[in-house]
């Protein structure tokens, strides 16, 4: 299954925050989507879903496995949503209900999914799904609520649910940006390891080169909107051609090598 995104336009309010974008994803492709805060990579992974808030419009057109997307009637990406194409989000408190247990979370949506599951199978794929995501003491950690969990705990609860209906494409909006360093490094080999176990395609969306070479083989970079370079992450990261680029390996330069005393 292919991702084939052409001349993709999102305002909101009157104000043109994607202008243009062309994407592909190939089956079992790892694609990053770079840029800056305000350069529209989040508000395109809310396209491809149909999750923009109200009073955004969209044109252009979204492929998913030759089905167009846009225009698509809502319960129909509904269904499409976790089956076929799961999101990690970027804050794991906000996408999690605070007054049911993780367990039962990674459950429903199992059960939303599959018709067919029952009660009791759901909870038992709950808790393989929480130690596949290297969760500690599983079975005793799907009986807690998410207050009770570290922000990595959460993370691997987030994609315990994203992935719990095995679906063929994965988007990855900034999973690791409120995580420290050691947990950040964790969390990446770990998506890296179950994109690859399950032959899944990825889209990582990122503003920070350093952890997108860690994932993907290819990027898109945006700035305002629009992508203004494109091609193998090893190209950008030896011979980046756009101003922008530039900028974004200079500052994954400087991370890399700061010193640890420094904020």
């Amino acid at each position: 299954m292919s991702l084939v995104v052409r001349g993709l336009t999102i305002d909101i309010s009157g104000r043109r925050v994607v202008d243009g974008l062309d994407l592909d994803v190939a089956g079992g492709a790892r694609v990053g989507l770079i840029g800056e805060s305000g350069s529209g990579k989040s508000l395109t992974a809310l396209a491809l879903l149909g999750l923009l808030p109200d009073g955004a419009t969209v044109s252009g057109s979204i492929r998913w496995d030759d089905r167009e997307l846009v225009g698509l009637r809502d319960r129909d990406l509904a269904r499409l949503r976790g089956d076929e194409i799961g999101m990690v989000f970027q804050e794991p408190q906000t996408a999690l209900n605070p007054i049911r247990t993780v367990g039962r979370q990674i459950a429903e949506s199992i059960r939303i999914h599959e018709r067919g599951a029952t009660r009791k199978d759901a909870a038992a794929r709950a808790v393989e799904q929480a130690r596949r995501v290297r969760l500690p003491e599983p079975e005793q950690i799907v009986r807690r609520y998410p207050h009770q969990l570290s922000g990595g705990q959460r993370q691997r609860v987030a994609i315990a649910m994203a992935l719990a209906c095995r679906p063929r494409l994965l988007i990855a909006d900034e999973p690791t940006t409120a995580l420290d360093v050691t947990i950040q490094a964790e969390m990446l080999d770990l998506l890296q390891q179950l994109v690859e176990e399950d032959g899944m395609s990825l889209v990582f969306i990122t503003h920070d080169l350093a952890v997108l070479s860690q994932v993907a083989t290819d990027a898109v970079v945006l700035d305002a909107g629009r992508a203004v370079e494109r091609g193998p992450l090893t190209t950008l990261l030896t011979a980046p051609a756009s101003e922008v680029t530039q900028g974004l390996l200079r500052d994954a330069t400087a991370t890399l090598w700061r010193p640890r005393g420094d904020a």
